[in-house]
C-alpha cells in the first residue's frame, strides 16, 4: 500500500516534527523508516516522528505527502490508530508531537 507524511508543524524539543504512518502495517512502516535511517526511538505508539530536516529524504523516498488531518483518516481507515492513554502525569516519550 503506502507510508504518508503530513507537513513539518509539530513543534516539540526545539524543532518541526512530521508524522510517518502506514496504511498497511506496522511492519511495512518500520521497513521504511529503517530505509531512511530513522531510529527505533522515533517510533510513538503508531507513528515516526521525523524531524524537518529528513522531511524531503522520506518524500525522495516514496512517502506521500498528505496534511494531517488525511494522515489520521488513512492510520485510522487501517485499524492501525493507537489513541494516546491519558496519564494525568508529565511526559509524553518520543518527540512528543503526538498525531492530531
Amino acid at each position: 500500500m503506502a507510508v504518508y507524511i503530513d507537513p513539518p508543524t509539530w513543534a516539540g524539543h526545539g524543532r518541526l516534527w512530521s508524522h510517518l504512518v502506514s496504511d498497511e502495517s506496522y511492519d511495512e512502516l518500520h521497513a521504511f523508516a529503517a530505509g531512511i535511517g530513522c531510529p527505533e526511538r522515533a517510533f510513538e505508539r503508531d507513528h515516526y516522528d521525523v524531524p524537518a530536516h529528513r522531511y524531503g529524504d522520506a518524500v525522495r523516498a516514496g512517502a506521500v505527502e498528505v496534511g494531517s488531518r488525511e494522515l489520521v483518516r488513512k492510520l485510522t481507515g487501517a485499524g492501525l490508530r493507537r489513541r494516546k492513554r491519558w496519564s494525568g502525569g508529565a511526559g509524553t516519550g518520543g518527540a512528543g508531537t503526538g498525531v492530531a
